[in-house]
């Protein structure tokens, strides 16, 4: 059976489903292809599952802190089995609503496993799609353009590959029927230092062992410092210039072993379960990208500024092609392809204006440059930093560790980028990104009323204190 539209899409993880609603409130006929759940990683396997559990542990950390805020707490006990139920009630909610917008939006949804094809009896250009459903039949989806959005996995140590058991990736933590007395995490990026937090706040022995000399390589070393240190002062055991030796790991009812260097030494180290968290793969593989001039280039699918692949016709978003591997930045990228595939005048994208996060307690927000990557690029920068212990809403929350960090370009005054660690940060970044894509200056940003108390207020201090006029520092 062969199925004509205007735009299929060839994933249905957040970057598929935002382009195939984008092309059809353009007035396109669409065709999505999802071999498992629409929602993709995200919605099932990551952000949403990982942050409700997060949520859970918060709320279990505040209760046993309950006195500090003059409340007398007493038989506080964590249930995992129901903190696990409430994760599957908020996933399961969200994922009906993905589906009643493919039925809103008029969207064809086709269950399958899909292979890009060349030319060919249904199509004289590659780009059509073979879907194998479910029952073993066969259709092919044809269509004037085709957006892949396949998305990514966790990436493996050869060696030490997942086996759901003693070996878990994040595709099988979410689903913990119950929670270690220890684990061993390999990698300090943001999954790892997420699960770290998590599970030391729901109790649980907690080693982490990166490679590089800091946490989270590549964001703002005083913030990776910061985090560092208030993740050991909760409990959480961290190394860095780790590198393990896989082929020392041995497995068996006391749980994991496995030995590594670290600073010239032998250490080995011993948990109930191991986790992997050293990134993620893009998903290019099996998907008939050989059938067609489709590169692949370090492993991602190679894209132009408009996310046109090596054939004009074909477009990739999200995380098959590299660069930040977040469901926010694979959405904007799904609305800019298809705005640009329709003739659409679109959006603005550009990398440095996504927001990261890392929903640690405390939290980091992040937008732009660091300052150490804005001198490699030659840029004369400076910075201002306000504590959170200056700010008077984050003394009365009881989270007043870190800070709020600007960092402007000393010639021209933009603002080339912001950090923030402390409380509710990922909300706080929001001002921060809509003033870089405003181009805002940080004499307009801190000369903004920032209502008091708020949290917010250290963002605009921080603004202010680029050129000394901050009042509460």
């Amino acid at each position: 059976m062969t199925i004509t539209c205007d735009v299929a899409v060839l994933g249905g993880g957040t970057g598929g489903y935002v382009a195939a609603i984008r092309a059809a409130q353009l007035g396109k006929e669409v065709v999505i292809i999802e071999r498992s759940k629409l929602g993709g990683t995200c919605l099932h396997r990551g952000c949403i599952p990982t942050k409700s559990l997060l949520r859970s542990a918060e709320v279990f950390s505040l209760l046993n802190q309950a006195e500090a805020y003059g409340i007398e707490s007493a038989g506080g006990r964590l249930v995992f089995p129901k903190v696990q139920a409430r994760k599957r009630e908020i996933v399961d909610k969200l994922h009906q609503g993905v589906q009643y917008l493919m039925r809103k939006n008029k969207i064809r949804v086709v269950e399958g496993s899909g292979r890009i094809i060349g030319p060919s009896i249904f199509s004289p250009r590659s780009g059509a799609v073979a879907v194998e459903l479910p029952d073993g039949e066969m259709e092919t989806v044809v269509s004037d353009h085709l957006v892949i959005a396949t998305g990514s996995r966790p990436r493996v140590i050869p060696g030490l590959e997942p086996d759901g058991v003693f070996i878990l990736s994040s595709d099988e933590a979410v689903d913990l029927e119950k929670l270690p007395a220890s684990i061993l995490i390999v990698g300090g990026g943001v999954i790892g230092v997420e699960w770290a937090s998590m599970l030391r706040d729901f109790g649980v022995e907690v080693t982490l062992v990166e490679m590089a000399q800091q946490i989270l390589p590549g964001e703002d070393e005083e913030a990776a410092r910061e985090l560092s240190r208030l993740l050991q002062k909760r409990g959480v055991n961290i190394l860095t210039g780790v590198e393990l030796r896989p082929d020392t790991y041995t497995s068996g009812e006391g749980g994991v072993s496995i030995s590594a260097a670290h600073q010239g030494q032998d250490l080995t180290f011993e948990a109930s379960q191991m986790f992997v968290s050293i990134g993620r793969t893009a998903n290019v593989e099996d998907i008939g990208l050989e059938n067609t001039d489709i590169r692949v280039e370090k492993g991602s699918i190679a894209v132009n500024a408009h996310f046109q692949t090596g054939e004009s016709h074909i477009y990739a978003v999200g995380d098959c092609i590299g660069g930040l591997q977040l469901a926010h930045a694979a959405s904007h990228e799904g609305l800019a392809a298809v705005n640009h595939l329709a003739g659409q005048p679109g959006h603005r994208y550009d990398p440095l204006f996504v927001p990261r996060c890392v929903y640690t307690h405390p939290q980091i927000g992040s937008v732009g440059m660091t300052e150490s990557r804005a001198r490699e690029l030659g840029r004369s920068v400076k910075s201002a930093k306000v504590p959170f212990s200056a700010i008077a809403k984050a003394l009365i929350e009881g989270h007043s560790d870190g800070f709020a960090k600007v960092v402007v370009d000393t010639q021209t005054n933009d603002l080339v980028g912001v950090q923030i660690i402390g409380p509710h940060a990922t909300e706080l970044i929001a001002e921060a990104s809509l003033a870089a894509v405003l181009d805002a200056t940080p004499w307009e940003v801190g000369n903004a009323v920032h209502a008091h108390p708020t949290l917010s207020e250290a963002l605009g201090e921080a603004m202010l204190a680029i050129d000394g006029s901050a009042i509460h520092i």
